[in-house]
């Protein structure tokens, strides 16, 4: 089953690759340093036309193929670090406004400009993201924070600018977001995740299913 609603927010920044920068990681650099572009982009499935990522299997893809985060995290980690946080530090394609995008549910789409994505998984800090911020236990306060931002897949091709309208078109009913998913699904959302898939009520991202089925795994469940 499926939920459909249409509420606004913004889309306030653009962000592609500014540049490529060394980075002592396994691939010797690293496409993380975006920056806002006042240009229409296009998005095509495998992400912002003209954008690169240095390790597609973590940061691109087509299940990863648009990081968002929002504006008001943001402005949170600023008011936390004492700094400015400006669309693309977190190496984000999209800065929104009014939306919630660590709270949107798996399988939440949004439509941007002529462009249709849905949410896929959270964002993973790692040891280049650490580099980038320059933050003591950056890995570590960011998990614990669990502000994560959404990957985003394209569901249909299209074309967005800063300003445009972000539209929530269409939530499933399982009702767990990309937050739960980061902090670790339930043994029971994880079941009814499964179950939806299995019922073709939703799709999954394979990170997704290998996710849900370590919880119910018989390992994974304590030992009485």
């Amino acid at each position: 089953m499926t939920a459909s609603i249409t509420r606004g927010g913004t889309l306030e920044a653009v962000c592609r690759v500014h540049q490529l920068l060394p980075d002592p990681g396994v691939f010797g650099v690293t496409a993380i340093d975006k920056r806002p572009t006042d240009a229409t982009v296009k998005v095509t499935p495998w992400g912002l036309y003209a954008d690169v990522q240095a390790d597609r299997e973590h940061h691109g893809g087509r299940e990863q193929a648009v990081y968002a985060y929002s504006q008001e995290e943001a402005d949170a980690w600023s008011q936390r670090l004492g700094r400015d946080i400006p669309p693309g530090l977190f190496g984000e394609n999209l800065r929104v406004s009014g939306v919630a995008v660590t709270d949107a549910l798996i399988g939440e789409q949004w439509k941007i400009g002529s462009a249709l994505l849905e949410a896929t998984i959270p964002r993973q800090p790692c040891a280049i993201f650490a580099r980038r911020m320059g933050e003591q236990s950056w890995v570590r306060r960011f998990t614990e924070q669990a502000d994560t931002g959404a990957y985003f897949r394209v569901l249909r091709k299209g074309a967005v600018t800063a300003g445009d309208a972000v539209e929530v078109v269409h939530r499933p009913s399982h009702g767990i977001s990309i937050r739960d998913l980061f902090v670790g699904p339930t043994p029971e959302q994880a079941r009814t995740l499964l179950a939806g898939r299995e019922a073709r009520d939703w799709e999954l991202t394979p990170k997704v299913v290998r996710e849900v089925e370590r919880v119910l795994a018989p390992s994974s469940r304590p030992s009485s």
